[in-house]
């Protein structure tokens, strides 16, 4: 059987290979509701992000499900780690995986997520974080708008006991 020139053939052997040069870590991946079975473990999980929250002091959670107690398994993201991992907000709407130590807290599986590097798929291609974004800022940010300086308030004068008013001064001019 000769490969030369026949594009089916090619394809079929593409097809076969394929697997091959996958990493093996891909085929590992649970999803976020076995999550729970592999805590203690290094597992990738694949889920797809419903909403980014950001939590007290920029710390900022992956939710996969849309009540955020009955979901089975999360990511967290540390302010400090926002700027080895990139600009989280943008995971919202995809499907990523994830890999990393399946830890405990609170009773749910979370993931702590500290580098890029831990995504996979298309959604690790996200931007890194703003220059001006402060994770300790908590509210919207806005330039501000101009207005002009209040006038200083307008006091009234107090009479000083020990002034001279009028021709009561003895002037060095004798009239």
């Amino acid at each position: 059987m000769s490969l030369r020139g026949s594009p089916l053939s090619w394809a079929a052997l593409f097809l076969l290979l394929l697997p091959a040069t996958l990493p093996s870590y891909a085929s590992d991946c649970v999803s976020i509701s076995e999550a729970t079975k592999h805590v203690g473990e290094v597992k990738c999980v694949e889920g797809k992000v419903v909403r980014v929250q950001v939590g007290t002091a920029g710390v900022h959670y992956l939710h996969f499900c849309e009540d955020q107690a009955a979901c089975p398994f999360y990511v967290v993201v540390f302010p400090h780690d926002l700027k080895d991992v990139g600009d989280v907000r943008r995971f919202a709407g995809r499907e990523i995986q994830i890999r990393g130590m399946l830890k405990l807290y609170d009773g749910r599986p979370e993931i702590i997520l500290s580098r890029i590097s831990q995504v996979t798929g298309g959604a690790a291609m996200i931007p890194p974080l703003p220059k001006n974004y402060d994770v300790e800022y908590r509210g919207h940010y806005s330039a501000g708008r101009f207005r002009p300086s209040k006038r200083p308030k307008s006091t009234k004068a107090t009479p000083s006991p020990t002034a001279t008013y009028g021709y009561d001064v003895e002037s060095g001019n004798p009239d």
